[in-house]
Formats: C-alpha cells, structure tokens, sequence
C-alpha cells in the first residue's frame, strides 16, 4: 500500500506543508480534512461504523464519510472519490462549514485537523468497502442525538464534536433534504 500524505496548514487554511498520514496523527500536527453527512429525502442521516482494523477509532460510529484530500486535490473532488470509494455511492454535495479540533485517540495517536463539513444529498443505498466501513444505518437527528447520549464511547471523537457543536448548521442541511 503507497505512503499516503496529508496537507499540513495553518489556522487559516493556508498549506505550509506535507507529511505522511501516519506521522501527521503521531506527531498532531494540523492537517486539513473533510467529513460529509449525507441526508436522504426524509432528512435521515447516514452514519457509518468503521472497520474494525481501521488504524485508529477502530468500531466506532461516525458520519458518512471522512478523510483528507490528497495534495494538490481539490476539497469536493477528494469528497467525491472518498465517498465513492467508502461507501458505493455518489451525492450531490455543498460545502457547509469549517472547524478545528484537536482530540487524543487510541494507538497514541492525535488527530489535530482542520475539518470541512460537507453536506451531501442521496436516495442511493450504500454498497459498503468492508476494508473501511464494518456496517452502516440511517438515523433521524434526534435519535442520533439521544444515541450519542446514551453512548457516547460508541462515537468518534470528531463526530460527537460536529454533533454538539454545530447541530444547527446540520439541521438545516438535513431540513434542505426533505
């Protein structure tokens, strides 16, 4: 499997440099990414569980998709592959908004990203890469919410951030949705 690298950058979005994947999360340097939430018709969300060998957050649910473009990739060209890529399918998308967070994982490992959420449209049902996604389900933000709640170890780091932090941008999208 090639060395993948990440776009080093500084709070403004600005790339100030490259490292391997791996060695960004070791050392938590900020790097950009992306997550998308993907709505269907009903506003429902898709949310996946990571694989269970993924190298960090191993069995953990998460949003739909996320990564981190490929240097010199454009933001919704790399969601669009990822996406594809991850889960079978293809979306409208629009970019929503961006933050910045810093979390401490398993394997000694720290994300540090700046992390663009991207709002993505679809009927499709996913036809999921089991070498990333263990299973995956369509949820209502409220029982969403009252899941995250209930369990909270159950989530990833970056998610329960983009749940409690910016859940009016994300009922908006999915309102759009419906």
């Amino acid at each position: 499997m090639p060395e993948e690298y990440v776009i080093l950058v500084n709070e403004e979005d600005r790339e100030i440099g490259q490292l391997e994947k791996l060695e960004a999360h070791r050392l938590g340097l900020l790097h950009r990414a992306f997550s998308i939430l993907l709505f269907n018709e009903k506003g429902e969300l898709l949310i996946q569980q990571r694989a269970a060998h993924k190298y960090h957050s191993p069995l953990l649910w998460a949003n739909t998709c996320c990564s981190h473009p490929r240097p010199e990739e454009p933001l919704l060209e790399a969601a669009t592959r990822r996406l594809y890529e991850e889960m079978g399918m293809t979306a409208k998308m629009q970019t929503g908004f961006h933050f910045i967070y810093r979390a401490r994982l398993d394997q000694g490992l720290i994300e540090h990203e700046l992390d663009h959420v991207i709002f993505a449209y679809s009927n499709q049902e996913p036809k999921i890469n089991t070498n990333e996604v263990e299973s995956y389900k369509w949820i209502s933000l409220p029982d969403l919410l009252k899941d995250i709640e209930d369990y909270p170890h159950a989530h990833s780091a970056w998610f329960k951030i983009i749940m409690h932090d910016y859940l009016e941008f994300i009922s908006k999208a999915a309102y759009e949705s419906v």
